[in-house]
């Protein structure tokens, strides 16, 4: 093969034998060593793949027709499946898809980490990986003169029509967006439109207490005004009496972000409460909290056996957030210290802690690579670092803090297997070895995985 032409030009149609899978859920297939990545193809298949975007060291393909069929492949529940972008993988065997997420894992430590002297655990999955999430945030639309709620289209702003349901989330949020959105509806309450930056009703997000069943409603609006505020609030407890919390959030700026900064109460408490295991929780309006409790009870349990406390120990829990693993810790740590950026996170995990009569934590608003250099200088020295940072995963200011504390133990929870390998590899540099990873399915029928993985100091 010519290393400066592609032995297929776009448009055309060619049989591919899909040989693996991409960490997006997209088959690979090869001509001559040139690949071919092609959405909803499943290794050991063999289709007929049309090109659709050629480029000098690879190719996407659109599949076109099943000539050999996986015995992993499954007919996806969704009727909207292959039009949305929010799941991946509905069309194989979950089976397959614990088995895709664990080899991830594998790939980006090798890969990125240079990391192969332990093995992977077998990616903890759920009994029924279905109806899971607590938590959806649906656009709103108008078509006809009437008001759509779904969502959007892949790669595009465009609501997907006849999408009444999203099979992995809760059926009581289904419910209650469908609820809302008739009921703007017959209001006459306007959606906002992008284009003109004209509207009122732009998101509706439900939120639902898995445990205590206590459900949350929040209407993200361009205007501060609600038209026919107590009509929609008397309609909707009419619709759903058990309803605990009506919240509106405004967002006047032209933007894909979904929250604005200002949220108020329409009705109710302005929270609800959610328990994982022992520990309860209050949730706001805009607090982050894990879309799937079952998953993360099992992910946090395991946090909690590698972090390995006896009851005397000091730990410390960078990015804390609201104080979700900084507690489960608590349960069984002598003392942790909490840090988070958001101020209002941490307000959340003071409240958080007060609830469930912990004494025994600390919270402080701060960047964590520049909190931790400072408790050391007070003499704070941690028996255990537990990290949870976002997809970018840690700042190198923080791993090097990390790495001069010295812990005994850090546990590394991490979203981005990438990011995970990446910064596993800059602690192993700094004299810890990495002894356990373990996937967590926290997402079932997406491509995201969550890991846990433990490291121990060795020394230099």
């Amino acid at each position: 093969m010519s290393k400066q032409q592609a032995p297929v030009k776009k448009n055309d149609i060619v049989t591919l034998n899909f040989e693996d899978i991409t960490h997006e859920g997209n088959g690979v297939g090869k001509i001559d060593g040139y690949p071919l990545f092609v959405p909803n193809a499943l290794p050991g298949e063999t289709g007929q793949v049309k090109a659709i975007m050629v480029k000098k060291n690879f190719a996407i393909g659109r599949l076109l027709e099943i000539v050999e069929r996986s015995p992993e492949r499954v007919e996806p529940p969704c009727n909207v499946y292959f039009q949305c972008g929010g799941c991946q993988l509905q069309h194989m065997s979950y089976a397959m898809q614990l088995k895709m997420k664990q080899k991830q894992v594998e790939s980006a430590l090798r890969k990125i980490g240079h990391i192969d002297h332990i093995t992977v655990e077998s990616t903890i999955g759920m009994d029924d990986p279905w109806r899971y999430r607590n938590k959806v945030q649906i656009p709103v639309a108008e078509r006809e003169g009437q008001l759509i709620t779904g969502f959007y289209r892949k790669k595009s702003h465009e609501i997907i029509e006849g999408m009444d349901r999203c099979i992995i989330t809760s059926e009581i949020n289904d419910r209650m967006v469908e609820a809302v959105r008739s009921i703007a509806d017959r209001l006459g309450i306007p959606a906002y439109d992008e284009q003109s930056h004209r509207g009122v009703l732009r998101h509706i997000m439900a939120r639902t207490g898995e445990a205590t069943d206590q459900t949350m409603i929040v209407l993200v609006t361009k205007t501060a005004e609600l038209p026919h505020k107590q009509q929609f609030i008397d309609q909707l407890k009419e619709t759903f009496p058990n309803i605990t919390s009506i919240m509106q959030n405004i967002n006047k700026e032209r933007t894909n972000v979904i929250l604005g900064k200002q949220t108020k109460c329409l009705w109710g408490e302005g929270y609800i409460y959610d328990t994982i295991g022992d520990i309860q929780f209050k949730i706001s309006a805009k607090s982050f909290y894990q879309v799937n409790p079952k998953q993360t009870k099992k992910l946090y349990d395991q946090t909690l056996a590698f972090a390995d406390l006896s009851g005397g120990e000091t730990v410390i829990d960078a990015y804390c957030g609201i104080g979700t693993i900084s507690l489960f810790l608590a349960q069984k740590a002598g003392k942790v210290y909490g840090v988070e950026i958001v101020p209002e996170a941490i307000t959340d995990a003071k409240e958080n802690a007060k609830l469930n009569k912990m004494e025994n934590v600390d919270f402080v608003v701060g960047q964590a690579e520049k909190v931790m250099p400072w408790w050391t200088a007070q003499g704070l020295k941690p028996d255990v670092i537990v990290v949870d940072p976002p997809r970018k995963g840690c700042e190198e200011e923080l791993l090097a803090a990390m790495i001069a504390m010295k812990p005994e133990r850090i546990v590394y929870v991490s979203c981005n297997p990438s990011t995970l390998a990446r910064d596993l590899r800059i602690l192993e540099d700094g004299g810890y070895r990495t002894k356990k990873v373990q996937p967590v399915d926290m997402f079932p029928q997406t491509s995201h995985v969550e890991c846990c993985a433990l490291l121990t100091y060795e020394g230099k």
